[in-house]
């Protein structure tokens, strides 16, 4: 059976005043795939992702959700949205772990609605799913930013979304629990068959765990299978980033980062 594509980019190009960000993308992501998205600083990754989130247009060219013009597009709670939080949340910010989780709900339950115990299982659920569910009742500010990041996972996932997108969300995350967070995507990815988006920089990371790579530089400069991005070499990798890139081991795993 044919797997569906979730988005459709066709010659997607957006500027900042006078200078172009992204420049002609096509890209698609099919049902099922984990994809990670790698690229240079100022390569346009994020620009991208708020394109594909309805929070920027489109200067030129096409973008359709779920076979759906994003102009249309109106069930956002089939895309959850993880960002960069563990390197920048309030620690002093009053609100439980499974209080956060419930907040992923609130686009489904429309104005002047109230949290139920059907919302307080389908929190837990979702924190149990990624292995958060005893840190239910803590303050969200008294976690580690691993297990910050697991809980804006849970909060991603608590309306059954069948696309998440994740922008870099290992910034900020011990160097120690980065394996652990990438095991519980894989997880989610191939046993609960969730499409997976993930902006990154740890490219010998990602290739271990995604089934696809796109290569971003403003433009598109690769887009396939991981076994395939493994193949190019330091200078490959510099030809497609525009600047030196080397791959490096980290001591906590065997698992590849890049510095660049």
């Amino acid at each position: 059976m044919k797997q569906k594509p979730m988005v459709e980019m066709e010659q997607v190009s957006f500027k900042y005043e006078k200078e172009w960000v992204v420049k002609d993308v096509d890209l698609s992501i099919y049902e099922g795939q984990f994809l990670g998205l790698v690229g240079p600083n100022g390569s346009g990754k994020s620009t991208l992702i708020k394109l594909m989130l309805g929070l920027a247009r489109p200067d030129r060219g096409s973008i359709r959700l779920f076979g759906e013009p994003i102009k249309k597009f109106d069930q956002w709670e089939e895309v959850g949205f993880v960002s960069q939080k563990a390197n920048s949340f309030n620690s002093g910010f009053p609100a439980t772990v499974l209080e956060v989780v419930k907040s992923g709900l609130v686009s489904r339950m429309g104005a002047f609605s109230f949290f139920k115990r059907k919302h307080k299982e389908k929190a837990l659920e979702a924190l149990k799913t990624v292995e958060m569910e005893e840190f239910a009742g803590s303050n969200i500010g008294e976690l580690s930013g691993g297990q910050q990041q697991r809980v804006f996972i849970a909060r991603a996932l608590v309306s059954d979304p069948s696309l998440v997108i994740l922008d870099e969300p290992t910034v900020g995350v011990d160097a120690k629990h980065v394996t652990a967070f990438y095991d519980l995507l894989g997880k989610l990815n191939k046993e609960q068959g969730i499409t997976l988006l993930m902006v990154t920089h740890d490219i010998g990371t990602i290739t271990n765990h995604a089934t696809h790579v796109v290569c971003m530089n403003k433009s598109i400069h690769f887009h396939g299978a991981s076994e395939d991005y493994k193949e190019f070499d330091d200078d490959d990798l510099n030809e497609l980033y525009g600047h030196s890139v080397h791959q490096l081991t980290h001591n906590h795993s065997h698992d590849e980062v890049n510095r660049s």
